[in-house]
């Protein structure tokens, strides 16, 4: 299994497939070609974490057997989907309005979501000078990449809260969005006056430079369920390669459960797959902090994706359109049923 760490959009790697010299595949394509590898970016996040065990406890790569998983490690949801729109991955574990977005936008052709990922570990850090909306008027607030998740929920909750903002930067409260590890300097030298993160970097602002919590994104959201990551795949992949996706399911699947199952070897596992995806761990305070907001789940809430769209139009990321037919879960909901587990919902907006 192969690791490479990428932090900037991927140029386009093309559509062709190397075959692996003399060694036969476990998964072979619709006219019978071997599979080499499976291509899946993530993000060194605690939010990416059944991603992060499933690769360093050779989870996913055990599920896909012959076939190689090529894992890359993305910066923001908006640069995975470059990747996935190039052709450089197969597959991405993302948050949900960039994959909404590439739907919409390419007409319902591009990519299915076939399982969730993570629920919760979001929030607004601010300052110690910001108490309250009123002092957020004049502010700047950093957000990891313009139409990324947790960009678009600061831009829609400011709107609903009466405040402006433009994606060119200025309004009510100016939004830059910024590389997180740049974002938690700049709070600390005060060149931002709060921003809208995910975990570990939530964690790591109140922990590390003093931020306190304006706004926990679970507060916003019924039972305080939200999808903070998915796994999606290229539709063009998935048929040709349904056996890969099925493998692919097989390890995420075991992945999450291995979190569930390993509590308390979970953290010291996490922080080693991110010592060497980023070079730098975390520490336990700031781990230990950020792993009591998520939730680990490969039920990706579809039932909240209408509104995710309605937000992404409220923040102007995002082009108006059907998600009608952006959840796949039937591959998903067959092997939980065949584990005695419940299915999950499309909730009406595909396959389940």
């Amino acid at each position: 299994m192969k690791i490479t760490r990428r932090t900037t959009a991927l140029t386009a790697l093309g559509l062709a497939v190397m075959m692996l010299a003399g060694c036969a595949s476990a998964s072979a394509d619709q006219n019978g070609a071997d599979l080499a590898e499976v291509r899946v970016g993530y993000f060194a996040n605690v939010t990416h974490a059944p991603a992060l065990v499933g690769i360093s406890e050779g989870l996913l790569q055990d599920a896909l057997g012959d076939v190689e998983l090529k894992a890359e490690v993305l910066g923001a949801g908006p640069a995975a989907i470059e990747a996935l729109s190039a052709g450089a991955i197969d597959a991405a574990y993302i948050g949900p309005n960039p994959a909404i977005n590439t739907f919409i936008q390419s007409g319902g052709q591009s990519v299915n979501i076939i399982a969730g990922a993570t629920s919760g570990g979001a929030a607004l850090v601010v300052d110690d000078e910001i108490t309250g909306i009123d002092d957020l008027r004049g502010s700047t607030i950093a957000t990891p990449q313009l139409g990324n998740t947790q960009d678009v929920a600061l831009r829609s909750w400011l709107t609903d809260e009466g405040l402006a903002t433009s994606v060119s930067g200025g309004g009510d409260v100016n939004i830059t969005p910024t590389e997180n590890a740049l974002t938690f300097t700049l709070l600390q030298d005060g060149g931002v006056d709060g921003a809208w993160l995910p975990e570990p970097w939530v964690s790591r602002l109140v922990v590390e430079a003093g931020a306190t919590v304006l706004v926990d994104e679970r507060d916003l959201w019924d039972d305080g369920a939200f999808p903070t990551t998915v796994l999606l795949v290229r539709a063009d992949f998935a048929r040709q390669h349904p056996d890969a996706v099925d493998d692919l399911l097989a390890g995420h699947i075991a992945s999450v459960q291995w979190l569930a199952d390993n509590a308390g070897q979970a953290p010291a596992v996490i922080n080693s797959a991110l010592e060497e995806a980023t070079g730098k761990g975390l520490s336990d305070e700031v781990l230990t902090r950020a792993l009591q907001n998520v939730t680990f789940t490969v039920d990706p809430h579809a039932e909240t994706f209408e509104r995710l769209v309605q937000n992404g139009l409220t923040a102007g990321t995002q082009k108006d359109g059907s998600i009608d037919g952006l959840f796949d879960l039937r591959a998903l909901n067959a092997q939980l049923t065949d584990g005695g587990q419940e299915a999950v919902s499309a909730a009406g907006l595909g396959a389940d």
